[in-house]
């Protein structure tokens, strides 16, 4: 599966747009994360525990919209795009989205 944030695939055709692919997940924070963040945030730094968290909400989100796109028959998602956005506090869903294509073979 070709995933892309690109209109295009240089060296392929798009043959049929196939519809919207996306997959998300929804990701809390937990008391040891927010502890530990909390003496870091005093000393400044990089939060580990963190990036992370958000590292692998991200790829779970592409995961599930890479296997909604195949649900449809595609070879490719173009113009993939990541967001987020909080759902309540320390509570975040990830969305992956992108347009599910058929190329020319």
């Amino acid at each position: 599966m070709i995933v892309t944030t690109t209109e295009s695939i240089p060296g392929n055709e798009i043959v049929e747009i196939l519809g919207l692919s996306r997959g998300s997940t929804v990701r809390a924070r937990n008391v040891g994360r927010d502890i530990f963040a909390a003496l870091k945030n005093l000393i400044g730094g990089e939060i580990n525990e963190y990036t992370k968290l958000q590292a692998d909400s991200r790829e779970q989100a592409l995961q599930r919209m890479i296997k909604d796109a195949e649900s449809l028959g595609a070879d490719a998602v173009v113009n993939v795009r990541l967001t987020t956005s909080m759902i309540m506090q320390g509570v975040a869903e990830i969305l992956a989205y992108g347009t599910a294509v058929k190329l020319k073979h």
